[in-house]
């Protein structure tokens, strides 16, 4: 697992967070003033990348949290497998057998140059080029 260290209050919207051990996206983020006997809190809401989960956390802002290393990736589709798609990646030349999402399902067929990316482990195609 390819991950990094950084405190809360460097992070933005948009930006990936791991939690509950799953790549997500920051959808929003609200701090609290400091109050008088403690540090200002950040309140993170994030999106599941993988699984469209809804996460809440609410930590101090100086807590170090993990954030997913993000890989995107270019491929190649060769085969059409009912609601899976057989890809090669276009750098190393490895097969990967991923699922369509919904949005994609009448974009995809043989040659299709796709973008794709990988974090935790996990694939998820994003786009057609």
């Amino acid at each position: 697992m390819s991950k990094k260290v950084v405190e809360v209050k460097t992070l933005k919207e948009g930006k990936y967070i791991i939690l509950d051990g799953e790549a997500s996206k920051i959808t929003s983020i609200s701090t609290s003033s400091p109050g008088k006997h403690g540090a200002s809190k950040a309140r993170l809401e994030a999106v599941g990348v993988f699984d469209n989960q809804k996460r809440t956390i609410t930590k101090p802002v100086d807590t170090k949290v993990d954030i997913p290393m993000i890989d995107k990736r270019t491929g190649q589709v060769l085969a059409l497998m009912g609601n899976e798609v057989q890809i090669m990646d276009l750098e190393s030349y490895e097969t990967l057998e991923l699922p369509i999402p919904n949005e994609l399902k009448d974009k995809l067929g043989e040659g299709t140059e796709i973008e794709y990316i990988e974090a935790l482990g996990n694939f998820k195609i994003m786009r057609t080029k």
